[in-house]
């Protein structure tokens, strides 16, 4: 049985290898590296308040994980949070458990007063739990996107009007080769 948690802190050792084993399966050594690496970062450097992990686990194997970090936005009040990296075992793909971790991961952010979320990925999997295309003007990252179409938002909080000013990512996003 699937068990969704937000308790990532008993499980964050594993957190990087999964992050990399997955996106080596799915992209490549060096993109498996890449992210594994920005997954220590994650959970190594990011303040608690600015950080939160949700883990997918089926009895005591970790099947999943997704992390959100917060997104600021100087001249905007709202809470924004990205969400990156996403990952889900190979051998456990195809089973709805990425959709169901992104889905618990917004409804915990929705509980905790987060208006937004971002995320930068493939529009095709991402609107399947609600996420659009938005614009760079819309919501402003925070380092100049490779790929813009891939720029995608969530409103937690029924808000459609755009966020106002520059953003500024948590320190381990604030690398231009991720964007």
């Amino acid at each position: 049985m699937l068990n969704l948690t937000t308790n990532y802190k008993a499980r964050v050792a594993e957190l990087p290898g999964l992050f990399r084993d997955v996106f080596t399966a799915s992209e490549s050594a060096e993109e498996g590296h890449a992210v594994g690496a920005l997954a220590e970062g994650l959970l190594s450097t990011t303040p608690e308040d600015d950080l939160i992990g949700v883990l997918a686990l089926d009895g005591s194997v970790l099947s999943g994980c997704v992390l959100f970090t917060r997104l600021s936005y100087d001249q905007d009040p709202r809470q924004v949070f990205l969400m990156s990296p996403v990952a889900v075992r190979t051998d456990r793909q195809k089973a709805g458990i990425g959709q169901k971790l992104i889905s618990f991961g917004l409804e915990e952010l929705r509980l905790q007063g987060v208006d937004y979320t971002v995320t930068y990925g493939d529009p095709a999997y991402y609107q399947k739990v609600g996420f659009q295309q938005i614009t760079e003007n819309f919501a402003q990252p925070p380092m100049p996107l490779s790929m813009p179409h891939g720029w995608l938002g969530q409103s937690l909080a029924g808000s459609e009007t755009p966020i106002e000013g520059p953003s500024h990512c948590v320190s381990a996003f604030n690398r231009p080769e991720l964007w």
